[in-house]
């Protein structure tokens, strides 16, 4: 049959892949097979279906049978790619390209593609080689520059030692040096260029391109380029110049870019060096004087632009800033008059407060003149100007309020206040605004809202938090595009412990792609705490899923950004998406969701070795990672005095905020008891594991063991756990150590686990695990074990007493459960659900009635019947106590409570009966939250608690 022929046999495949029918595309491959059984794109596209499909082990098979033909033909390279990186196998593919590439050295499409492998595997030496080879192959100048920045990017990899890394810069120069062609024909060769002269301190050389012509040119119409010729310029001692140069674009091209005015301030003190503790005074005339010159020029450009532009007037209040940082000024009462003037002009741009912030932090007389403008500034208003400017006042007034004004009463008298004028405004201003816009006045709400949680900080009244609650889905009504109304209820709903709701307004929010990486920590952390995942239940677990698709797009969509930007040779891109790539692929959020996720899982799963073994891979593969924090924790606006911390840090769930100390200690946790319950161990994990190992972390000493890191304790990272968090650890750590012998001692042989993983596999796919032959002696059983089993000793008191002993999780449930918040008592019982399930994962080895009678564990496993049978009797009693508790939660009496408590906003005009609908909403979550909670441990306790 003819190739054309074929390829019309062949196209339904594509389409049904690209349509997602996978199973159809399976049903067409394996006709095709018949007829051609040796078709290497066939079973290429047989193993992309069964990738997708999920069915993994079927698709190993037919992998392994492609890449031993090492293929050459683009569609099959093509589709293995596809399957290779769903797969995880990155140096597979790597090495696939290679080999084609080695069959047909002259095909520069083919050395592209091998080329681009490597890039996807982040492997820059084998990269340089092969643009190397290309470019001496092809003569295109084009992959001399690809040889460069593969040198670069090298040079900078965290694998790379430091005494290599100058190596490779200067290998980097050397190329660019001989290149027939100058690195200015283009303006992304010539960031190149100048970023390699920058590496080496080659700043003579990067002036002298810089100054010329051409450098000039590119300069005008490149930011990137003008960024590094402000950096060499600084280097070069060239700060005047540069403001000199700055004040010329200010001036004559009305340039207002904030980086000429910085420019122009930093040359104004360019005498004034880092190293001198004392200038002489004729270094002091001559600054004072450049500073009056400065000021002459800002004050030139402010009468110029008058309202139109208030850059001129900010960066005279940052002159004025720096001069007394200095000491050279000589009028202490210009910057407080320089600030009056600011608010006076801009006062009614929304940007006033943000603008002023870091100028405003004023003392003495300085504070009381500045208040005293505030004071006298009028907060009436009838237009939109006006009512911004008198925000503008209620947030810088707020801002500076001393610490003995942080009272009960203040606040509350600044509550209503700023609640009265929240709901005046609406009557006045932005009535006839579309549904689509936000209201004018959101800020005032926003900042009743900030008041609202000091109160509550002060008192540990939860009223406050009610009133807030009430107050921001009345604005919410009024503007429903209030995303900080609607992200400060996703904070106040979880503190009043009513997870849905918040959840409700979160995905309301819509965030997408890396917002999902930036914001999910508002509603994901500590969720394994308030999740239902044990009644079944799935919404937070699903919601953690959801939020892993970042993770998904960034291994796949990031390296084609990549690749993209080599093949356009933008490569003052290619850094920035290395960089993007890195962070969410190492991010800390990623993984705290992964620890809350595995929480949830063995809350909703049956716990054996699927589940542990799976986990304990990936959790292992986490623990080395060297986290990037991409969290944004400053969109949450804080209106708070600057005496008290911020709104964000205030509404901490159980006033703590997990970090990377957090997660090191519940990996740890997680890892060593499903290491010990696993019979994976570094061998079989080995053969087993599909996909590449991550990168070795170069930071660990050799003879620091991973075993070692696993028993480290930092009490810099337990300041990051609750209390009760703490004692989790502690019991966890007690347990393991008391039952880690007799796990080693039980464990089958690596021979045996082996040969039952290739039984299995055998079974599924037809074909033995690869790589792996049974022994025949040993008929996959192993080596015998000849030494007699551990004597049996007693457990820790710290095990045997966590439930109702000096470790206190039976006492602190009795001292926390009728407080007038549920979130405390719902922690603790969650601590002590979270321990029972790490008891049951600990000890699910010694279930097997076979395993225990083998190896003579009778005695141990009535130690654990005993401390099991004790835990389910306190998580029974616990759960008995939240169900009562959620019993008086949805009731009229609370609903009645709630409503009082919010007497603030229905005295000043929101409606009696809204507020009552809020109360609703509030406690019925309430009570669903801890209804389902005390159901899930009596189903934990139910599904483990039998001997």
């Amino acid at each position: 049959m003819s190739a054309a022929a074929l390829e019309r046999q062949i196209r339904p495949i594509y389409d049904a892949l690209d349509t997602g029918s996978n199973k159809s595309a399976l049903v067409t491959c394996n006709k095709l097979l018949k007829k051609y059984p040796q078709n290497e794109l066939i079973k290429a596209l047989k193993a992309l279906a069964l990738v997708r499909s999920q069915k993994i082990e079927e698709s190993l098979v037919l992998c392994d049978e492609v890449l031993e033909a090492k293929p050459t033909s683009d569609a099959t390279l093509t589709a293995m790619m596809h399957v290779l990186r769903g797969l995880g196998r990155h140096k597979d593919m790597v090495k696939m390209f290679e080999e084609a590439y080695k069959q047909q050295p002259l095909n520069e499409e083919l050395a592209a593609q091998t080329f681009f492998a490597n890039v996807r595997a982040l492997q820059w030496k084998s990269a340089q080689l092969i643009a190397t080879r290309m470019n001496k192959s092809f003569q295109d100048d084009r992959y001399l520059y690809w040889t460069v920045m593969s040198t670069m990017l090298q040079a900078e990899d965290h694998g790379t030692p430091a005494q290599m890394r100058e190596i490779l810069y200067k290998l980097a120069h050397r190329l660019l040096v001989s290149s027939p062609t100058p690195s200015y024909i283009s303006a992304e060769r010539f960031h190149l260029h100048l970023s390699i002269l920058l590496k080496l301190d080659l700043n003579d050389d990067a002036h002298k391109l810089l100054d010329s012509p051409i450098g000039k040119s590119i300069c005008a119409t490149n930011l990137s380029c003008n960024e590094f010729r402000r950096e060499v310029w600084k280097r070069k001692g060239l700060v005047r110049e540069e403001g000199e140069l700055a004040k010329n674009l200010i001036l004559e091209k009305n340039d207002r870019n904030w980086l000429e005015f910085l420019s122009v301030i930093e040359a104004t003190f360019s005498d004034i060096t880092g190293g001198e503790e004392k200038l002489s005074e004729e270094a002091l005339d001559t600054v004072r004087k450049n500073v009056q010159e400065t000021r002459e020029f800002f004050s030139k450009i402010e009468d110029r632009d008058g309202l139109k532009d208030r850059s001129s007037l900010l960066a005279q209040i940052e002159l004025e800033k720096r001069s007394r940082a200095y000491g050279v000024t000589d009028d202490q009462a210009r910057l407080c008059a320089l600030l009056k003037e600011y608010f006076e002009k801009f006062g009614a741009k929304p940007s006033c407060f943000e603008d002023i912030l870091p100028y405003i932090d004023l003392e003495g007389d300085e504070l009381a003149q500045w208040t005293g403008v505030l004071d006298a500034a009028r907060t009436t208003f009838e237009t939109e100007d006006e009512l911004r400017r008198v925000i503008n006042i209620f947030k810088l007034k707020r801002y500076n309020l001393p610490p003995s004004e942080v009272t009960h009463e203040v606040e509350t008298k600044l509550a209503t206040l700023y609640t009265e004028k929240y709901l005046d405004a609406l009557k006045k201003v932005g009535t006839e605004l579309a549904s689509t816009e936000t209201q004018p006045a959101d800020d005032l709400a926003l900042l009743a809202t900030n008041s609202l949680v000091n109160l509550w900080k002060l008192t540990a009244d939860d009223g406050y938090l009610y009133t807030a609650a009430a107050l921001l889905e009345y604005a919410l009504t009024r503007s429903k595009q209030a995303f900080l109304a609607r992200l400060s209820l996703v904070r106040i709903y979880r503190l009043l412990g009513a997870p849905t709701l918040a959840l409700e307004h979160y995905r309301i929010l819509r965030p997408k792609q890396v917002q999902l990486d930036t914001l999910s920590h508002y509603i994901l952390s500590r969720s394994s705490n308030i999740s239902l995942a044990a009644t079944g239940d799935l919404t937070f677990g699903t919601e953690c899923v959801e939020s892993t698709q970042i993770y998904v797009a960034n291994s796949q969509e990031t390296g084609d950004f990549i690749i993209r930007a080599f093949t356009a040779e933008k490569y003052s891109q290619i850094p920035e998406f290395i960089n993007f790539e890195e962070r969410l692929e190492n991010s800390l959020q990623r993984d705290l969701v992964k620890m809350e996720h595995i929480k949830m899982r063995l809350q909703h799963e049956n716990i054996g070795p699927e589940v542990i073994d799976m986990e304990l891979i990936e959790l292992k593969f986490v623990f080395d990672r060297v986290h990037h924090d991409n969290r944004d924790t400053t969109i949450l606006p804080s209106y708070q005095p600057k005496s008290s911390s911020d709104l964000m840090t205030q509404t901490h769930l159980y006033g703590k905020y997990e970090g990377p100390g957090f997660l090191r200690q519940m990996l740890k946790v997680y890892i060593r008891v499903f290491q010990q319950s696993s019979d994976l161990d570094d061998t079989v994990e080995e053969k087993l594991l599909i996909g590449d190992r991550p990168k070795l972390r170069i930071d660990i000493p050799p003879d620091f063991t991973f075993q070692d890191r696993l028993v480290e304790r930092s009490e810099e990272d337990l300041k990051e756990l609750t209390a009760d968090e703490v004692s989790l650890v502690e019991f966890a750590t007690a347990l393991s150590d008391w039952l880690e012998v007799y796990h080693n001692h039980a464990r089958p042989h690596p021979l045996a686990v082996l040969a039952e993983a290739s039984k299995q596999t055998q079974l599924k796919t037809g074909h033995p695990l690869k790589g792996f032959e049974t022994p025949p002696s040993s008929n996959g059983n192993g080596p015998k074990k000849d030494e007699e089993p551990p004597a049996c000793v007693e457990p820790p008191e710290a095990v045997t007493r966590f439930y109702d002993g000096k470790f206190h999780i039976k006492a602190r449930f009795t001292e926390v459960k009728d407080a007038t918040s549920p979130l405390e008592a719902q922690h603790v019982a969650a601590i002590a659900q979270e321990a029972f399930l790490l008891f049951v994962a600990e000890t699910v080895r010694f279930k097997n009635q076979t395993v225990v009678k083998q190896n003579k564990l009778g005695a141990l496993v009535a130690s654990i019947k005993s401390i099991r049978s004790n835990a389910v009797a306190i998580l029974k009693e616990i759960s008995t106590d939240l169900l009562k508790r959620s019993e008086a939660e949805a009731t009229a009496e609370s609903r009645k409570a709630f409503v009082e408590e919010c007497s603030i906003i229905i005295s000043t005009g929101i409606d009696h009966d809204f507020v009552l609908n809020v109360a609703k909403k509030m406690t019925d979550a309430r009570r669903k939250t801890l209804e389902g909670f005390a159901k899930g441990i009596t189903r934990i306790c139910s599904n483990y608690g039998g001997n």
